[in-house]
């Protein structure tokens, strides 16, 4: 763990926020000591939900690296992720995660995320949103397919 990485995800976390480009988060993404990676929360400023510091930095990661694969990097972020970035973060493969405040410092400033927490562990009947699967039967020939395709790009 290298503080340089993780202060600098603070920087922007204030940096950003400060130029209002949205929440006060920030995060890095690090390979072999240098960032290949960076970004900070654009939510209000891109009106993209899902513009978090860390999904940003982990798209401008792969951009500069060519790669969907984010093994052998670390990331560095401002705060602990929520559950969408977590879930990134695990599917970039990355190495290792360094945050600094806690999810209930952000719970704290009026970013909760208990309540995702709590909605993605109930099954889907049980969920505040309702949801209903359908067409299970055609969706499975896009699978089937998959399985048959013979240049596909495993991940």
């Amino acid at each position: 763990m290298d503080e340089r990485f993780l202060r600098e995800a603070i920087r922007l976390s204030l940096d950003k926020m400060r130029a209002g480009e949205g929440g006060p988060f920030g995060a890095v993404v690090v390979r072999r000591g240098e960032i290949v990676g960076a970004g900070w929360n654009r939510v209000t400023s891109t009106n993209d939900p899902t513009a978090h510091a860390e999904i940003v930095a982990l798209r401008d990661a792969c951009s500069r690296l060519g790669t969907f694969c984010l093994a052998g990097c670390d990331l560095y972020t401002s705060c602990e992720p929520c559950p969408m970035c977590l879930a990134a973060i695990y599917w970039a493969r990355i190495d290792h995660l360094y945050y600094a405040a806690g999810r209930e410092d952000a719970a704290a400033a009026g970013f909760d995320d208990a309540w995702l927490y709590d909605q993605i562990a109930l099954a889907p009947a049980e969920r505040a949103m309702p949801t209903k699967q359908h067409l299970r039967d055609e969706a499975l020939e896009a699978f089937a397919a998959w399985a048959r395709k013979e240049d596909r790009v495993e991940y």
